[in-house]
């Protein structure tokens, strides 16, 4: 049996769980990188997107997998699909969704090197179009961002930059 701390919420009719629900934020929400968070994830899950999230996890401030970029790291992903649920089922819209966030990210920070974000398109069965008899193979963004230091407060700082260049680049 799983644990009630760990459950799915539908951000798009509960946006003011976004700031208690995302377990994972919630100790490290003195930090400004994750009010600039949550101020994405609820433009993103706002009426009239047509995104969405359904997936958010962030691994604090460790020992770097990197250390040439800094002796601490933290890593995390947010899942994004489109809400008009037909459209996922498009390669091509997908390619141009993930060519487009990456050609607007290019531009924005180009000296920044103590963060980063990385896209994986991954395949869903979108379960709500099988049980309505349509087609339901389709694809999801996962965006992953890393941000390293050498401190706490400076790792937390990079992923500052790493969620404003995010937020920017999702327009």
């Amino acid at each position: 049996m799983g644990s009630s701390a760990f459950r799915y919420y539908d951000l798009k009719t509960s946006p003011e769980l976004i700031r208690t629900a995302l377990e994972d934020f919630v100790p490290w929400s003195r930090y400004p990188a994750v009010e600039t968070l949550y101020q994405l994830l609820e433009r993103l899950n706002a009426p009239g997107n047509s995104l969405e999230t359904n997936d958010c996890t962030f691994c604090a401030p460790g020992s770097s997998e990197a250390p040439e970029q800094g002796r601490l790291q933290c890593d995390g992903r947010i899942m994004v699909l489109y809400r008009e649920l037909g459209s996922n089922l498009s390669p091509a819209k997908w390619g141009r969704m993930e060519n487009e966030l990456h050609r607007r990210l290019a531009p924005l920070d180009p000296e920044f090197e103590q963060g980063m974000i990385g896209t994986t398109l991954l395949p869903v069965d979108y379960l709500a179009l099988s049980e309505q008899g349509l087609e339901s193979l389709g694809q999801q963004l996962m965006i992953s961002f890393w941000a390293w230091g050498n401190s706490e407060r400076e790792v937390m700082e990079n992923l500052q930059r790493v969620f404003g260049n995010l937020s920017q680049a999702l327009g």
